[in-house]
Order: structure tokens, then sequence, then C-alpha cells
């Protein structure tokens, strides 16, 4: 199955549970920003709830907001009873400390999974965690490569495979092109996270079974690339576009019917 049928499968469930529910799953977006990319992010978050029968509710502040300011809107919103989940979407203005604004999210309802005590993991490691695992992609006592440390993905994502019993090995901008070489060879699984387009190339050896999942994106002469590029000799290799962006969203889906039915217990 690929990833975009996967995604309309699983939203077609989701679909089917909350459309028996008396009350509707409920989420907040908070933007303070002008950027096209969270612009485009925002607007699939949006169809996607529509399509499933979620309701999502966008609020802008502008620009010159204070933190202050904006850490007393976020925790207004999420002690509303009505409100689910909340999220802040990022980037923020260079006023605003990103860490201060995650920590001001209730932990019940950080759909992010952002907030050091949240019920959540983050949306892009949890859900290519659980594609592999519905597809039956095998991670029990797997060479699993992470190619970036972000708190954001790498990070998050080397945690998850090493609780899916993976051998996980991190691998960054200060790891040697020899070291890098051989990790990758010796991998079943790469997840590749760092923004370079086309980082992974031909130039490597790969194992013919390895999956590669590319989460990095970039946009070159107004086209997406990935960090890997496309058809690399391994069975599976995600898209760029079409690709985890897609399970990103559907995580943030699934995270909000789990603080849902938590909150609403």
């Amino acid at each position: 199955m690929t990833i975009k049928e996967y995604v309309a499968y699983k939203k077609e469930e989701l679909k089917t549970q909350i459309s028996s529910l008396e009350i509707k799953p409920h989420f907040i977006i908070i933007q303070v920003n002008e950027d096209e990319a969270s612009k485009a992010y925002i607007k699939g978050k949006l169809k996607d709830a529509e399509e499933v029968g979620i309701e999502a509710e966008l609020i802008k502040y502008p620009l010159d907001i204070s933190e202050e300011e904006l850490i007393a809107k976020v925790k207004e919103h999420c002690a509303r009873s009505d409100v689910h989940g909340l999220i802040v979407q990022m980037p923020l203005p260079k006023q605003i400390n990103e860490e201060a604004i995650k920590l001001a999210v209730d932990p019940r309802k950080d759909i992010d999974g952002f907030h050091p005590l949240s019920n959540m993991d983050p949306c892009t490691p949890k859900g290519i965690i659980n594609f592999l695992k519905d597809e039956g992609y095998p991670l029990l006592g797997k060479n699993a490569v992470v190619i970036g440390r972000s708190n954001i993905v790498g990070k998050p994502m080397a945690k998850l495979l090493l609780k899916e019993s993976c051998n996980v090995t991190v691998l960054h901008s200060k790891t040697t092109k020899d070291d890098m070489t051989r990790y990758i060879a010796n991998a079943d699984i790469i997840v590749i996270a760092i923004g370079k387009a086309g980082f992974l190339n031909n130039s490597f050896l790969y194992k013919e079974t390895a999956v590669i999942v590319d989460v990095g994106i970039s946009r070159i002469d107004g086209k997406l690339h990935g960090d890997a590029e496309r058809d690399l000799p391994v069975k599976f290799q995600t898209p760029v576009p079409g690709g985890v962006g897609l399970l990103t969203r559907l995580t943030l889906l699934t995270n909000l019917m789990e603080a849902y039915r938590k909150l609403i217990k």
C-alpha cells in the first residue's frame, strides 16, 4: 500500500469513528507567522479535519505579540472545556522563545507531542513507526540509522525505534564520511531528516532489503526535493512530496483522538 492509500484508509476509519460521537473532537491551531510552508501545512491540517468530521479552529495573532501575551493566550485556549487539542505552528517571531511556548501548552492537549510531559509522541516519528508496523516492515532487532539529531524528528525518532527494539545509530554533521558510509551500508532502516536535497544518493551502498524514510524537504527552482535522491536501490523509499508529510498530518488527528478520549473520560 502506498502512503497515500494508507493515509486515505486510516482517515476513513477515523471518519467512521467520529460520525458516532455526540461531542465532536475539536482542536486549535495558533499561528504567529507569515511563513509560506506553515500556511500550506495549516491548510492541509484544516482540510484533513474537515474530511473526517473534526472541528478545527485557526487563530492568528499579530507578529509583534509579546511572549507573555502569547503564553497567556495559549493557556486561555487550553483551559477551554470544548478544546481537546492545541498546536502552536512554528516558526515563531524572534522575540518569542519557542521552548517557553511549548511548555505553556497543557500536556493533556499537546497533540504535537512537544511538551516533556505530553501524553503523545511527536507526530512525525510516531507516524513513521505506525506506518512501518501497519505495513509489516520488521523492526525487532533491525539496524536503524537516523540521520539528523533535531528535537522534533531525529532524537524522538531514535527513541521510538529503540522502543521497538531496533539497534539504533544516530548520524549527524560531525559524523565522518567513512563512518556514514559504513553505517548506511549495514542499515535495514534509514530515516533522514537534515534538509539537504539529495544527500542520500548512489555514492552510498545500501542493502537491497533496506527501507529509506525521507523526512527532509527542500524547494529548488520551484520543485520539492527530499534528502534522498529518488529510486535508490532499496526495497522501499518514501516519496517527497506525498510521503512523511501525510503521515505527520494523519498522526496529528490520531493524537487528537487519543487526547479526546482521555479528556472525555
